[in-house]
């Protein structure tokens, strides 16, 4: 089992537009880094594509263009779902691509690309099979069974990470819902963001981040979602315990 990180930022993505910081104007490529989205090659050799931002087009031809079987959708903002059009090609060959989301993500697809899901579909547009899953239970996907992670991206907004295997997911998260650290047991390699070294209202930062990686207790674990005030990537991981790394974009990482 594999995952590949196709992009590792916030909804700015870094370079941020007009900032000229040590971290948007460093030549490590590692401190480039695209709206945040993974790929999971699974034991079964399913790919299975966890959110389809704005990039997606930019990270799959990055990628080698592999194939998708799959794609399972976090929550609504944009960064983690505007980039669903472009996955025509995939509908081509696959009519009604299956998406697996919460009710109010599969109700937000429906109004954001409305032709997708018309009577009279309009040739070449993307289809797809929304699957509404409850992020309470585990479901199927294909022969992989995924666990959703509910956590709170806001006070109010609960949104899904998920657990295949030996791998835990959570982006955009602030709190984790009761419940979740118990479906996380046992887990080898944790994805978790970490937005910045400051607190902020809707994202964990770092010593959040850290302070769920020590409960959790995985052999390594993956900061992603990251701005650029994490500052710059060869500086903050060495500063990091021996089982932390930061992400980056194009990162392959096999689980045991």
């Amino acid at each position: 089992m594999e995952i590949r990180f196709l992009g590792t930022g916030t909804s700015t993505g870094v370079p941020q537009i007009g900032c000229r910081c040590m971290v948007c104007t460093s030549k490590d490529p590692r401190d480039n880094r695209l709206r945040c989205s993974a790929l999971v090659r699974t034991d079964s050799g399913q790919n299975i594509l966890i959110d389809c931002g704005p990039d997606f087009r930019q990270q799959m031809l990055q990628a080698g263009s592999p194939d998708l079987d799959a794609v399972l959708l976090t929550h609504v903002h944009y960064d983690h779902v505007g980039g669903i059009d472009d996955m025509r090609p995939y509908c081509g060959p696959h009519p009604n691509f299956p998406v697996y989301c919460q009710p109010n993500v599969a109700a937000d697809l429906r109004a954001r690309i409305p032709y997708s899901f018309s009577s009279h579909l309009y040739p070449g547009v993307p289809t797809f099979a929304l699957y509404e899953i409850d992020d309470t239970q585990p479901f199927m996907v294909g022969s992989d069974l995924v666990t959703p992670l509910p956590v709170m991206h806001t006070k109010t907004m609960r949104i899904t990470g998920y657990r295949i295997g030996p791998l835990s997911y959570i982006t955009d998260c602030k709190a984790l819902v009761d419940g979740t650290l118990e479906k996380m047991a046992g887990t080898d390699t944790l994805v978790i963001n970490a937005l910045r070294l400051t607190p902020h209202p809707s994202h964990m930062n770092l010593q959040q981040a850290l302070d769920v990686i020590r409960t959790v207790r995985p052999r390594v674990a993956y900061l992603t979602h990251l701005c650029h005030q994490m500052g710059l990537h060869a500086s903050v991981e060495p500063l990091l315990p021996d089982n932390v790394r930061i992400a980056f974009d194009g990162l392959t990482v096999h689980t045991p």
